[in-house]
């Protein structure tokens, strides 16, 4: 009884085994070399697997290949390089591939449709593609004319031009075309000395604009009870030569001393850096006898309302006039510092120290006539403009 059932036992697998035992045979009896590019090893065969029944998946993306294809299982590797691409579109291989690169050979791209990589695709040159227009620093250079410039009024494409230059002159001339008018003293004061108590003044007024303005000055000295010792009145026409300077022509007429002269004058004035306010003159008389004048002061502000002001005055002459006691070279010289206290900036009384000195002939003159060629003043006076 049992060698009945054993017999039968194995009979039963050898039947179930014979199906597999079949498939494994006509797998090795398989001709691959055939098969386009799917030529096996000579000495690698296929282990025999029995048939399974696919399973459905969810599809994956693929990743890109590395450079180096890993080495496939027996019963998977294909010969690629018995694959034959050039029958490919776009798929052609090139010629003198690098023997030792294992890898796929690059694809040449060219061929394919829309995949022309021309020298103008490698050099970005995005304006031959379809819709990209090129503007800007991307246009390629050339020789066209520059574009036309944009007019100063833009106001003159929708308005009458003559009306809108007669409203632009008008607004200039509401903001600083105007006449206007200064009259200044700087200096008006009284000098005390020992025995002879002295006056003073310097002031000028001007007319005009900005640019084109008349100017009259007028400076002088003298003694209470002596009368004036010496006076003098300028007509100069002003022009500005720039933002803080004026180039100033005209006349000066001297009251006293007595013979009395006049001259021809030009001149400059203005604002120095650092806020030094400078003056000088050149004058020749209708004698030939030329002189000259330089001036400066500068208005160092303490507080809002106290301020020092220190200040210089230099007389010169190219030659002797004996007729008004005045030597050849350096005239005299003032040097003077003053305290204003400024009411208001119109009106601002100060004290302050003044020391005048003859030098070279005109001292000696001053000798001669019997006075001191040096005087040292304290004053007290008012700085006034309107």
């Amino acid at each position: 009884m049992k060698r009945t059932l054993t017999a039968l036992f194995a009979g039963s697998a050898m039947v179930l085994a014979m199906p597999a035992i079949a498939q494994g045979q006509s797998m090795q009896g398989m001709d691959h070399s055939n098969m386009p590019g799917m030529a096996m090893p000579a000495k690698k065969t296929a282990p025999a697997k029995p048939a399974k029944r696919p399973t459905p998946k969810k599809p994956v993306p693929k990743k890109a290949a590395p450079k180096k294809a890993a080495p496939a299982k027996p019963a998977a590797s294909h010969d690629m390089e018995g694959m034959d691409h050039s029958a490919m579109p776009g798929m052609a291989m090139p010629q003198n591939a690098p023997a030792e690169d294992k890898g796929t050979p690059a694809m040449d791209h060219s061929s394919m449709p829309g995949m022309d990589m021309s020298a103008d695709h490698a050099g970005h040159d995005m304006g031959k593609m379809q819709g990209m227009e090129m503007t800007g620093t991307a246009l390629p250079p050339g020789n066209a004319p520059a574009p036309r410039p944009a007019v100063d009024h833009y106001a003159d494409r929708q308005f009458p031009s003559a009306e809108m230059e007669r409203s632009r002159m008008e607004m200039m001339h509401e903001q600083g075309g105007q006449a206007f008018y200064q009259v200044m003293f700087n200096l008006a004061e009284v000098q005390v000395r020992q025995g002879r108590d002295a006056y003073r003044w310097d002031g000028e007024a001007w007319f005009g604009g900005d640019i084109n303005r008349l100017t009259i000055k007028s400076e002088g000295e003298g003694v209470f009870r002596q009368g004036v010792e010496s006076a003098e009145v300028q007509a100069l026409y002003s022009r500005a030569i720039g933002p803080y300077f004026n180039l100033q022509a005209g006349i000066r007429h001297d009251i006293q001393p007595s013979p009395s002269r006049t001259y021809a004058t030009i001149g400059f004035e203005g604002l120095a850096p650092y806020w030094f306010e400078v003056e000088g003159a050149v004058v020749l008389s209708d004698k030939g006898d030329v002189l000259g004048r330089l001036e400066g002061y500068y208005d160092q502000r303490l507080t809002q309302r106290l301020v020092l002001q220190p200040r210089v005055e230099f007389n010169l002459a190219a030659q002797d006039v004996p007729q008004n006691r005045i030597g050849s070279g350096l005239v005299d010289a003032e040097l003077g510092l003053r305290l204003r206290y400024e009411i208001t900036r119109q009106f601002a009384p100060y004290v302050g120290v003044s020391y005048e000195a003859k030098t070279g002939r005109t001292a000696d003159y001053a000798r001669a006539d019997g006075e001191d060629p040096t005087t040292t003043s304290l004053v007290a006076g008012v700085r006034i403009w309107f």
